[in-house]
């Protein structure tokens, strides 16, 4: 006999995204939805062109195994940057200290050394791939 696991699974995802999103939007509901409007707009037309390009011009100028070792890191690299940049840049440093209790110095640092160890990590698994013979190859 099969188990229903997926769909039962799916269903509490469902329930799940329902109650947080009564909840998100309980009381002041007007920011969320336009925050939620103006986050899709930025990114389908500042950002998606934005990567989209940088992932064109990188395709054409590096070899073509080697795509992936760059674009891996730099999507999470970019990503991280994108979710923590008002922390990155400093913006809200008052606000996040009032309200976590923490100070927001050195959010930049970090964020420059998690991108170098992705990128450094990258270029550890390029080298033994590329040793093993399974790495990128000089033709393209």
């Amino acid at each position: 006999m099969r188990r229903p696991v997926k769909p039962v699974v799916l269903l509490c995802s469902f329930v799940l995204c329902a109650y947080a999103g009564v909840r998100l939007l309980d009381g002041d509901w007007f920011p969320v939805a336009l925050w939620f409007v103006g986050a899709a707009l930025v990114h389908d037309l500042v950002l998606l062109p934005l990567y989209a390009g940088a992932d064109r011009v990188l395709v054409r100028g590096v070899r073509r195994g080697w795509v992936t070792y760059v674009r891996v890191p730099a999507a999470l690299s970019g990503l991280l940057l994108l979710v923590w940049f008002p922390l990155i840049s400093g913006r809200v440093s008052e606000r996040y200290a009032g309200a976590a209790g923490q100070s927001a110095e050195g959010y930049a640092v970090r964020w420059l050394i998690v991108t170098a160890v992705l990128f450094g990590g990258s270029a550890v698994v390029c080298a033994v791939r590329r040793g093993r013979g399974r790495g990128p190859t000089d033709g393209a």
